[in-house]
């Protein structure tokens, strides 16, 4: 009887991955999916940015200011809407804002490089993310149409539908 030496280290690093594609190649789906979550990482983290660096600010004043630097007539309409919309604006909600963004910025973040890692967990996480925002997605095209909605809306089946033969590809998600 022959005994078998241990795999080192060494060996264990340069073993060939077993998955559905070849040494390498990575899903492009999971991939531009991935791409797009960084993405919204990055711009939801402007957006807690933006709201920490308003913080301490008069936001109405800022709005002018952005306005005049823009070269917008300041008795226009749309930047009178904007400083109603800014006077709405306190501190507290400030903080919410940036709590908020950061946290899904980090949640997409996360998301993102799970699937560019091609991470079993993180095609599950970023399809129970997509369904649970579905019916939200829904209800804010019902109550307001519109082409953004609309592509948004889009996308995320797409997504999800993806996701979902893959994770079925994979025999990974249990078959009807």
């Amino acid at each position: 009887m022959m005994l078998k030496e241990p795999i080192s280290s060494r060996e264990l690093i340069q073993a060939p991955e077993q998955g559905d594609h070849p040494a390498g190649a990575h899903d492009r789906g999971l991939l531009l999916i991935g791409l797009f979550k960084l993405a919204k990482a990055i711009f939801f983290f402007c957006i807690g940015a933006g709201a920490v660096h308003l913080l301490h600010k008069d936001v109405g004043d800022e709005v002018t200011r952005l306005a005049l630097k823009l070269r917008f007539d300041p008795e226009s309409r749309l930047v009178a809407l904007l400083l109603h919309k800014a006077d709405l604006i306190d501190a507290h909600r400030l903080r919410q804002i940036s709590v908020g963004t950061f946290g899904y910025s980090a949640l997409a973040l996360t998301e993102g490089i799970g699937l560019l890692l091609e991470k079993v967990w993180a095609e599950y996480l970023t399809l129970i993310l997509t369904v649970s925002f579905l019916p939200w997605e829904l209800y804010e095209l019902i109550r307001k149409p519109d082409w953004s909605r609309l592509s948004l809306l889009v996308i995320n089946l797409a997504v999800l539908a993806y996701l979902i033969w893959l994770l079925r590809r994979k025999n990974l998600l249990g078959k009807r």
